[in-house]
């Protein structure tokens, strides 16, 4: 497994305090590929002595990772920093088995977790929320026990990410969720959001004076450009429009409505490249397939980070999409900053600030979302505007990326939070990052 995410050479700035000891609590960790790794990485290139509390990596397969299972002693340290991995129920491919890997996580972190940290001290436990919530259970308890600062990165919001999948959706289980998101928050010294909308859902379960926006950034392997065209991308005939869509390949990316617009495409050598895996993939394929657009929809599979700006760099436009939900509306993709890095225009079919930052950054063209004739006009205005506007466009995300989502100014206010410096970013300060809508 690549771990290009990581990679990424920092100019070492020293830490506002001294050295700190921190504790990362993750469900996900490398060799799994999630911007934490990367996050972990510049901590401890700075001097601070990280400590990283995960799982057994099974993502996103669903089963143990084959190359950790033949050696779980090469994944023991990650770039200088300890990982204590304690073992979970696999994700498996069913809704069953995904619930049981949240609750065995949860469970086995804060039941074996404070054991393998016994007499350790931490300044502070950082806490990677991605889906589930129920990882804040083990960083609170851990956070508590050790006398520690408690900062969670939400990147999720819940419960109302069990309505937008539907799983659970009942007024008796939102409540019961919602008061689980209640007590996670309160023993959290800073709630950090990765989108403004974020903000909303903390006021709502704890206290917005807690809020930080705290946005994904640009990942390093869009610090340069390209070596070369990708040999992982089929060649088309000239004139052939490429859109490119990587990432996860799930309910919530609506790929039904996309397909719905590239049938309304059949008079233009348009093609869409689906780059990923997910669980919905098995069945984007078979929808493909019976609508007869498979000899226009390819299906890549998932590569590492390294290949990826290769893949992104030969597309004529990058899509991004999410279902008409009121949570998903509140989100800002991570893809979308990577588009921004790639320099190609971007066709958002999206709604509220992901949308927003397509638009303020003049990088391409958002409708709304689950709007398939929307979609389909956007491409149509794309091809209509010829190469040269189009370059221009990705040349703006690209400034705008550099200029609102740089790695290196996000580590440094993470480090002041961490450090406990946090009273001196204010809430104005931190909506002056990135414009919102």
């Amino acid at each position: 497994m690549s771990t290009a995410r990581s990679g990424r050479i920092l100019a070492e700035r020293p830490a506002a305090r001294g050295p700190l000891d921190l504790l990362v609590v993750s469900q996900y960790f490398w060799p799994e590929d999630f911007r934490i790794n990367e996050l972990v990485a510049g901590l401890g290139s700075r001097g601070h002595r990280v400590t990283v509390l995960t799982s057994v990596p099974n993502y996103p397969e669903g089963t143990t990772l084959p190359a950790y299972a033949a050696n779980r002693r090469a994944f023991g340290r990650f770039k200088g920093c300890e990982v204590i991995r304690v073992p979970q129920v696999t994700r498996g491919r069913s809704r069953l088995r995904l619930v049981l890997n949240y609750l065995s996580f949860a469970l086995a972190a804060s039941l074996i977790g404070p054991w393998r940290l016994r007499g350790r001290r931490f300044d502070a436990v950082f806490v990677f929320q991605t889906s589930p919530v129920t990882v804040g259970i083990p960083g609170a308890l851990l956070a508590r026990l050790k006398r520690a600062r408690m900062i969670m990165w939400i990147l999720d919001c819940w419960p109302e990410t069990l309505k937008a999948i539907g799983v659970g959706a009942g007024p008796l289980a939102q409540a019961s969720v919602g008061q689980l998101v209640r007590a996670i928050y309160a023993s959290c010294d800073l709630l950090l959001g990765q989108s403004e909308g974020f903000r909303a859902n903390v006021a709502r379960y704890g206290r917005e004076s807690k809020f930080r926006h705290f946005p994904n950034w640009v990942e390093a392997v869009y610090d340069s450009a390209p070596a070369g065209p990708s040999p992982l991308v089929p060649a088309a005939p000239p004139g052939t429009f490429t859109v490119c869509y990587a990432g996860n390949i799930g309910e919530a990316q609506d790929f039904p409505a996309v397909l719905d617009a590239l049938e309304r495409l059949e008079d233009l050598p348009v093609r869409l490249l689906l780059v990923g895996d997910g669980r919905d993939l098995a069945r984007t394929r078979a929808d493909a397939q019976a609508r007869g657009l498979d000899h226009r929809v390819l299906f890549l599979g998932r590569h590492p980070p390294a290949a990826m700006p290769a893949i992104l760099a030969a597309a004529d436009a990058l899509l991004v999409s999410l279902k008409a939900e009121p949570l998903f509306a509140m989100t800002v993709p991570g893809k979308v900053q990577t588009y921004l890095a790639a320099g190609r225009p971007i066709l958002a079919m999206l709604d509220g600030e992901g949308a927003e930052v397509v638009r303020r950054s003049g990088a391409g063209i958002a409708v709304p979302a689950g709007n398939a004739q929307g979609l389909a006009d956007a491409v149509r205005t794309l091809l209509s505007l010829g190469p040269e506007a189009r370059a221009t466009m990705g040349a703006a995300g690209k400034a705008f990326a550099q200029a609102h989502y740089d790695f290196t100014r996000q580590l440094d206010r993470l480090e002041e939070w961490l450090g406990g410096t946090y009273q001196r970013a204010g809430d104005a300060a931190d909506r002056q990052e990135t414009p919102t809508p």
